[in-house]
């Protein structure tokens, strides 16, 4: 009678400290293997994934402006283009497919382009931009590409208010946009004055937006912290945050 028997060395089973690593028996006889290559593929194959998983997502930059940039927008009707304002007053649009300006205003504002958004349409080709020289004003892509010899485009309409602007959000579906400030203001593009001033509380309000689903309701964030709601329809604060 034969009697098979393993046979190995306590050194190459066993850890001389408690810090090395556990040591494992491992058979490489190709047999006792079949699905080798298979498992093989599908570690290189999830490798691969992860590593374009966390690749780095920067693609491009779209260099031209001198200053810093403190404002900018998307188009969600034309995904192309987006709107970029820097703080010696210049905005520029560009295009993404190209990585180049295709519009540009050299003198937009006196001071820092503090918001710009655009105007809701599909064929609408207008954007406001709001900066510290107190100023918002409606500009038109199609007035002119980008300006020769530095000149700035002729803007479609200028409103003037009393204290520096820090941001800008257009309605959905009506002419009407807000501005915020040392107070919250909403605007009619055909008055040359807001139509009604909101505040609560806060000393600056540094971001206001339009709520795209309920229309009616508006946000604004201010530098004590706070988070405040208002309704359009009774031009009076909601909640605050």
């Amino acid at each position: 009678m034969k009697v098979k028997a393993l046979s190995r060395s306590t050194t190459e089973s066993t850890r001389e400290t408690k810090s090395d690593i556990q040591l494992l028996p491992r058979n490489i006889d190709p047999e006792l293997h079949p699905l080798e290559r298979a498992r093989e593929y599908k570690r290189a194959l999830n490798s691969a994934k992860l590593e374009r998983m966390f690749a780095k997502p920067f693609l491009a930059s779209l260099s031209g402006h001198i200053d810093g940039v403190y404002a900018m927008a998307k188009n969600p009707w034309d995904l192309d283009s987006i709107i970029s304002g820097s703080g010696d007053g210049e905005l520029r649009m560009w295009s993404l497919a190209d990585q180049k300006t295709v519009w540009r205003a050299p003198e937009a504002h006196r001071g820092v382009v503090k918001g710009v958004c655009n105007i809701p349409g599909g064929a609408s080709d207008r954007f406001l931009s709001v900066g510290t020289d107190k100023m918002v004003k409606v500009w038109s892509r199609s007035e002119s590409a980008v300006a020769a010899d530095g000149l700035t485009p002729e803007t479609v309409a200028t409103y003037s208010g009393k204290h520096a602007f820090s941001s800008i959000d257009h309605h959905r579906d009506r002419s009407l946009f807000a501005t915020s400030s040392s107070l919250v203001e909403v605007w009619d593009v055909e008055r040359s004055e807001p139509i009604s001033n909101l505040t609560w509380g806060a000393d600056t309000i540094n971001t206001v937006r339009m709520n795209q689903t309920e229309v009616n309701v508006l946000a604004s964030c201010g530098t004590d912290r706070s988070i405040i709601l208002y309704d359009l329809r009774t031009n009076s604060p909601l909640a605050k945050l």
